[in-house]
Formats: structure tokens, sequence, C-alpha cells
């Protein structure tokens, strides 16, 4: 099996490591996480350090997976990344139980979780988190860097811009435009285009105020 590494150590990065461990396409040699101390073991795994740490791996692995929830620190960590070693190889990582189209173009370093579909001529970007049992229609085009969270629902047609969120439970009906850095709320339905840089929610959801790069959204 190829040997990869994992970045990050939270939440989002154990569900990683747990459809890693499924795939059997994948080992595992280290988890890499700035914030917390050497030798710490998460899932089993032995955090090695922060990035730098891939120049003694770097000839020994095949490549990695960035598993950090927040969509921009996911960008900083990859950015990171490719100052240290530019051709670093991104995997993807697809859980069995997932349904995905064979037209569905999916960029590196995505992840899509359990139970979740993602239909026909649709386009993912890259370092994408498609969440578990979240559904993305057919002929959607999401950005890099684009989260669906958990039951989250994506109908025809829509475009998602880089950096967006779409929280828990969120649905987009079909034909509908999202820009780039803006996060859809928990529980909302979207019926109408919404602007880049905005948080929006409700039923049906409306701009709350308007956010800037990088500005927190997962607490």
């Amino acid at each position: 099996m190829k040997k990869i590494v994992i970045f990050g150590s939270g939440g989002h990065a154990k569900v990683v490591i747990d459809m890693v461990e499924k795939l059997n396409e994948f080992s595992i040699m280290a988890v890499i996480d700035s914030f917390q101390p050497v030798s710490k073991t998460i899932c089993g795994y032995r955090v090695l350090g922060d990035e730098t740490s891939l120049l003694s791996l770097n000839n020994e692995i095949f490549g990695g997976v960035v598993a950090i929830g927040d969509n921009w620190i996911r960008k900083q960590v990859v950015e990171k990344i490719k100052t240290i070693i530019p051709n670093f190889k991104f995997v993807s990582i697809l859980d069995p139980s997932s349904v995905i189209s064979n037209s569905v173009k999916i960029g590196d370093g995505t992840v899509v979780l359990p139970g979740s579909v993602v239909n026909c001529e649709t386009i993912i970007g890259e370092h994408c988190i498609i969440n578990t049992n979240s559904s993305v229609d057919h002929d959607c085009i999401l950005g890099s860097f684009v989260s669906c969270a958990p039951g989250s629902t994506i109908g025809g047609n829509v475009k998602v811009g880089d950096y967006t969120a779409i929280a828990l439970g969120a649905k987009v009906i079909q034909s509908i435009k999202i820009g780039e850095h803006t996060v859809i709320g928990a529980g909302s339905t979207v019926v109408r285009d919404i602007e880049s840089y905005v948080v929006a929610y409700g039923t049906p959801a409306k701009k709350i105020r308007s956010r800037k790069i990088g500005d927190k959204y997962m607490f």
C-alpha cells in the first residue's frame, strides 16, 4: 500500500483516518500537526511534528491529505506544504460507502465521506470536503476548498465559489449561484443566489452580515 501522512488531528482528521483504514489503498505513516506535541498519538498514529518534518519523510511517502475542517486554515496548510515541497502529492480519499457517478471530476486532496452522493457531470475542486450523508446533484460546479457539512443537500446545476461553507442540513435548490468565502448557516434553504463574502441563513436564506477572508465559522 502507498504510504501517506495526515495533516491535522481534530475530529475531521479522525474521520479521514477511519476512511483511509477502510480503503486498503493507503497506509498512514504519521500525523503532522504543529499544535500537538511530538510523539503524541492520534487514533494510534504518531504525531511527527509540524510541516517541516516532511523533509525527513519525502522519499518514503506517496503523499498526504490535509484533514482540517476550516476551509481557510486548510488552504494555509496546503500553501505551507507547497512551499516546503513544491511537488507534494495531495491524495483524494473517497469513502467506499459514498455513491459517485463515473462522470464526476474530483480535484486533488478532496475527501468524500460516508453516505455521500455526488451525481453525474459534477465538478468538485481541490481540497474540498463532501461530508457525511451530504448530496451534490447533477451538473454542479464546486470550487476549491469548499465544504458541504453533514446532511447538506445541493440541487442540480448549482455553482459554489472557492472557500464557501454549506453548513449542517442546509439545502440549496437547483441552478443557484453562491459566491466565494460565503457561509450558508445550518438548516437554511437557499432559493436565490447568494453573493460572495457573506454569512447567510434562514428559510429562505438571506444575507445576515458580511465576512472577511479567514473569519471563523467553526467553533
